[in-house]
């Protein structure tokens, strides 16, 4: 994975919102200065200079981040911009994962490079209750659909369960390697993929537990369609399967020329279920139809930008399908790249109707739920959001100062919740004049 970190720059509009930018009393900008990308250690000092929010000033990892309450610096720290509403900062290292309770959307989970996760309040960061016990990195948390149970995992396979109300354990189990976790949209049941090649399904709390043994070598991505019947998982060979949930029977083989040929990174399918959309280091975004099994259409990444060649010994930069969706309210998907290539494909005429270059890789995109808007993170640490029929940005959200590493946006739009390498997860509130 590249690690590139961009800074925007410094100048920047009036903010919107009073107090975005911090001033104390009534000072105002006199001039302002347009700053170049800073080397590492430019970073470094700049970090000095930023007030971070006190939450969890008594966890002990906690010290080495908190900075003098003081007004001296504010000049300096308007340079590292944060919109974001609240910050929570119990993390002592990078924060993986993020997901909302789907039910009220009053709370996020988080899990990360720390052995640990975090159910906590999204209105002040005001922690709930932590999921101990994982001894490895947490790279997958969710709440259940109706928001009773919150799943966390960890690489090593420990999976645990607690019921949110009285914040108990109530389940775990120990699986190969984990690579992915999903709950099924409409029941108590996790599913989930492991790096020997099988997806585990269980109903929570009894356990009772199916798999499904793909080819042998890692489930990378999986995704339960909407109709909860059947599952779709994609494989480091380059294969994807639809499997059948009940029979455990998988209904479609995706190989070969219909196949990838590299890794599937990200899978998604569309609202009702009918299309199925993967996405793979080999660049290519297919469009399946989930009841045939059958290839539509391929997207390509060379027909948008053409390679240059290499030259001698020079390696190709390497670029992959990072993440990718389907909007609800228009035929329309987005494709985001690791060059850092948002694109967006009209699926009716199957071609490419919008090109959106960030200046660096997207982690991940999400659309709203109903418009064709379309969200994005990088790993130049901003948010934005795309107008997918014009391909126009609409707003960029700042504060982190390293690279987001997922993200979840609340039913009506309103907040998003980022997570990144700077141990910290960050919820913005969006402000859309159209609204």
């Amino acid at each position: 994975r590249q690690q590139g970190r961009v800074r925007g720059q410094a100048g920047m509009e009036p903010a919107e919102e009073p107090g975005a930018l911090g001033f104390h009393g009534d000072e105002e900008i006199i001039e302002v200065v347009e700053l170049g990308p800073p080397g590492p250690d430019d970073l470094a000092d700049e970090m000095e200079d930023v007030d971070f929010d006190d939450e969890g000033a008594d966890e002990p990892d906690a010290e080495a981040w908190e900075t003098e309450e003081d007004d001296e610096g504010v000049e300096d720290s308007m340079e590292a911009q944060d919109d974001s509403e609240v910050t929570f900062s119990l993390h002592s290292a990078s924060v993986f994962c993020v997901s909302l309770d789907p039910k009220t959307n009053t709370l996020a989970v988080t899990g990360g490079e720390d052995d640990k996760a975090f159910v906590w309040r999204l209105s002040d960061g005001e922690l709930l209750f932590e999921c101990s016990g994982h001894k490895d990195s947490v790279t997958c948390a969710g709440f259940s659909h109706d928001s009773v149970f919150v799943a966390t995992g960890d690489m090593s396979g420990l999976i645990k369960v607690w019921r949110v109300d009285t914040k108990e354990e109530v389940w775990s189990f120990e699986v190969g390697d984990l690579e992915w976790m999903e709950w099924h949209p409409q029941a108590h049941v996790l599913l989930a993929g492991t790096a020997d090649g099988n997806s585990w399904m269980w109903k929570i709390p009894s356990g009772d537990c199916k798999t499904f043994q793909g080819p042998a070598c890692p489930a990378t991505c999986g995704r339960i369609l909407p109709d909860g019947k059947r599952a779709v998982v994609g494989y480091e060979d380059g294969t994807m399967r639809i499997w059948d949930l009940k029979q455990g029977t998988s209904l479609h083989v995706l190989k070969g020329q219909d196949g990838h040929q590299d890794p599937l990174t990200c899978v998604a399918s569309n609202q009702d279920g009918s299309l199925i959309m993967t996405g793979s280091v080999d660049c290519h975004a297919k469009l399946i139809n989930s009841a045939t099994g059958k290839v539509v259409c391929v997207f390509k990444m060379e027909s948008i930008t053409p390679k240059p060649p290499a030259g001698e010994g020079e390696e190709a930069e390497s670029n992959s399908v990072e993440s990718l969706g389907f909007c609800n309210v228009m035929p329309l998907a987005a494709v985001g790249y690791l060059d850092g290539t948002l694109a967006i494909y009209d699926l009716s005429t199957q071609s490419l109707r919008h090109k959106c270059q960030h200046e660096s890789g997207i982690v991940q995109l999400l659309w709203e739920e109903s418009s064709a808007v379309v969200y994005t993170c990088s790993l130049d640490g901003a948010v934005r959001l795309w107008d997918a029929r014009s391909g126009k940005m609409i707003s960029e959200y700042r504060g982190h100062s390293a690279e987001i590493l997922d993200f979840a946006v609340n039913k009506d739009a309103s907040i998003v919740v980022t997570t990144s390498g700077d141990h910290q997860a960050k919820v913005f509130c969006v402000q859309r004049p159209d609204r």
